[in-house]
């Protein structure tokens, strides 16, 4: 067999050799590594290996923090030490702004990081019935497959959540419905440890008891979803607390449902929640929009500048909560929240509006190319975008600086998701 020398990484945080003039990416590989691989995926142009045998380990290259790590999907990079991984976010971020918006920030801004293990407290595990098993298995994927990841632990998540896989698994496989519950969503509030039961078939009275036990011992609330993430509700206990996050520096509370879209490391939010409104440096009397919106992570610590905030986003459902949470935080008077599509905004929309002073941008992973393209030259002045995918970021700051004359004055990462190749990350645009 033969080696391969490692040149550097892409984009998903694999090691890229080459041979015979083919590109390989493998995965498990450092730069300056030599490897051994075995393919798994051939085309004409590339291939995508694993590495099995490692030459001149890479000073980078650290001890897997979980036992698990390579069966299961959930996490690519553990073998990766946290500096590096951060850096190699921060080179994805520059090369896409480089080769697909062409475009380069004056700034490189300080990478958003925090701790590495325990992070994750939004989390969506699969539940499987596997008779071979002998019961249920809950967990993330196996690597590049559909089967659940045999797994009895899970370093990214809180301890005392971790430890909670193997009750759930002699739970999900004790109750009568155990090959109808497919997933079991995690959402951890200020308060509470939620956990959302997707039960495709009613519970009988005895699963109900099941449940109750279980919730009492481990202390947590079962919420139970029969179809859609709008059918969740309270299960037990009947008294559990409204679920809500704090944002303690601009002393708001948001609010919402175990199954509402919300950031699954609320350490990092807070701090990236600061470092937007930082750079935004909005001031009392601005008319300033949060566009995709959600529940008010941005909208609300804007308003409390003293700004006056039109929030926007597609979901009624999440637009009532924002809402709601303007309320309870004091700020109804100065925020507005609007039900619309911004995927398909056009120009007649876009100007009744009326005229934005600055603008927050948080779109998924599409971007927001078709909003972008309706900012003339009396746009705001001032445009903070935060994105979950820098391709698309890349795309549209190509639309602001060549097409609208906006300078990119800074950008940089968040580091969202540590152990993974999600890169998260925030950029300013300002008109001169």
């Amino acid at each position: 067999m033969t080696f391969l020398t490692i040149e550097s990484l892409d984009q998903e945080g694999r090691g890229i050799a080459r041979r015979d003039g083919k590109v390989i990416f493998i995965e498990g590989a450092l730069p300056g590594e030599s490897v051994e691989i075995e393919t798994y995926r051939k085309k004409a142009a590339f291939e995508v290996a694993v590495a099995t045998t490692i030459r001149n380990e890479s000073a980078s290259r650290t001890t897997p923090g979980c036992e698990f790590f390579g069966l299961c999907g959930g996490c690519s990079l553990q073998h990766m030490d946290s500096r590096t991984q951060v850096a190699a976010k921060q080179r994805v971020l520059e090369d896409n702004l480089r080769h697909i918006g062409k475009v380069t920030p004056e700034q490189i801004l300080p990478a958003i990081h925090g701790p590495t293990w325990g992070y994750r407290h939004r989390a969506r595990l699969t539940s499987r019935y596997v008779f071979k098993k002998g019961g249920a298995l809950v967990g993330f994927h196996e690597k590049r497959s559909s089967y659940v990841a045999d797994m009895k632990s899970c370093a990214v998540l809180p301890q005392r959540i971790s430890a909670l896989l193997m009750p759930l698994r002699g739970l999900v496989s004790s109750l009568s419905i155990h090959a109808r519950m497919p997933q079991i969503e995690l959402a951890i509030t200020d308060t509470a440890d939620v956990l959302v039961l997707r039960n495709l078939d009613p519970l009988v009275p005895d699963d109900e008891d099941k449940l109750r036990a279980f919730a009492d011992e481990h202390r947590v609330v079962f919420y139970l979803q029969p179809a859609g993430p709008e059918s969740a509700q309270l299960f037990y206990p009947p008294d559990a607390d409204a679920l809500f996050y704090k944002l303690p520096e601009f002393d708001v509370q948001i609010h919402f449902r175990p199954t509402d879209f919300t950031q699954v490391n609320h350490s990092i939010n807070q701090v990236l929640v600061r470092r937007a409104l930082n750079l935004l440096a909005p001031q009392p009397g601005e008319r300033i929009a949060d566009l995709f919106c959600g529940l008010g992570n941005f909208t609300l610590p804007i308003a409390r500048s003293g700004a006056s905030v039109t929030g926007i986003e597609g979901s009624a459902g999440l637009i009532k909560r924002a809402q709601v949470n303007a309320q309870l935080n004091g700020l109804s008077g100065n925020t507005q929240f609007m039900t619309m599509d911004l995927f398909k905004l056009d120009a007649e929309q876009w100007a009744a509006l009326g005229k934005f002073d600055k603008l927050l941008i948080d779109p998924p992973r599409d971007g927001a190319m078709e909003l972008v393209k309706l900012i003339g030259n009396d746009g705001p002045r001032r445009i903070v975008y935060v994105s979950c995918s820098p391709s698309t970021l890349a795309r549209d700051a190509e639309v602001l600086v060549a097409v609208h004359g906006y300078t990119l004055k800074a950008a940089g990462i968040v580091n969202m998701f540590p152990h993974t190749a999600h890169v998260e990350s925030i950029a300013w645009f300002e008109r001169e």
